[in-house]
């Protein structure tokens, strides 16, 4: 039986949630033997699966795709769908009718990027039915007006801003919250005033969960990796194998380690 969210608020009392993203039918499987709690399928498909340079080339359509063959293979692990760009900025009844979608095509829980300026639109899902995960910190799919993929909050007015995000939208009703790549401090800050779980990429491993891009994971993107990024793959063994480590340190908080996380002077 799929979980609830309920049981993720029950494994967090006791121990970390282990995230990847995932695509296809039979990544889901592995994926969820090794005991993955979540699934994201992710608009970083455009990326790793897709071949673009960032995630704006994906479409809700692609994201349904992928999310009905995830579905398909998983029993128990709690999907999440990620609103591509454009899907959701227009008004909230154009993010509910594309919420619907995905909801439909499989997924338990949309994720949406931005901070205060989409809580009204958190709200208005929230309010009729569709479980939300927002997302603050580095946003990919605002690489453009970012300058790139860079840290966030690393000065006082960065940090504040990217810190009245994470409230407003937990105070919009998101039920998760993905921040990342920001200070760790930073980080530590939004976990000590969390209402919702707080899944960590680059930032802190005091968040509740962690979360990477499969392929990041193993080892198989091309080009620099960031700093948040560990291959499971490296000291050999099977794809199996690797995704159990990655559970494993991040369920024990092993993973990340100081060296996966940006200190203030970084």
């Amino acid at each position: 039986m799929r979980y609830t969210l309920h049981d993720l608020r029950r494994f967090a009392a006791t121990r970390k949630l282990a995230s990847l993203t995932c695509y296809d039918a039979s990544f889901a499987g592995v994926l969820e033997d090794a005991g993955i709690d979540i699934l994201l399928v992710g608009d970083s498909l455009g990326m790793v699966i897709q071949g673009h340079s960032s995630t704006l080339a994906v479409t809700l359509g692609d994201v349904a795709y992928h999310t009905r063959a995830v579905a398909r293979r998983t029993r128990t692990a709690w999907i999440i769908a990620d609103l591509p760009f454009g899907s959701y900025q227009a008004s909230p009844e154009q993010a509910l009718r594309n919420a619907v979608e995905l909801m439909q095509a499989g997924a338990d829980m949309v994720k949406l990027e931005g901070g205060e300026e989409m809580a009204a639109t958190v709200a208005f899902l929230v309010a009729r039915g569709v479980p939300v995960c927002g997302h603050v910190g580095l946003t990919p799919q605002h690489v453009q007006t970012l300058g790139g993929y860079r840290i966030q909050g690393k000065d006082a007015a960065g940090a504040e801003r990217v810190l009245a995000g994470a409230r407003a939208i937990q105070d919009a009703g998101a039920d998760m919250l993905v921040v990342e790549a920001v200070p760790q401090a930073l980080a530590e800050r939004i976990v000590a005033q969390r209402r919702a779980l707080i899944i960590g990429i680059g930032a802190s491993s005091g968040c509740d969960g962690q979360v990477l891009v499969l392929h990041d994971m193993l080892g198989i993107t091309p080009g620099k990796r960031p700093r948040f990024v560990k291959d499971f793959l490296a000291d050999g063994g099977s794809i199996p194998t690797a995704v159990r480590r990655y559970v494993e340190a991040v369920r024990s908080g092993a993973f990340p380690g100081p060296e996966h996380v940006y200190l203030d002077e970084h």
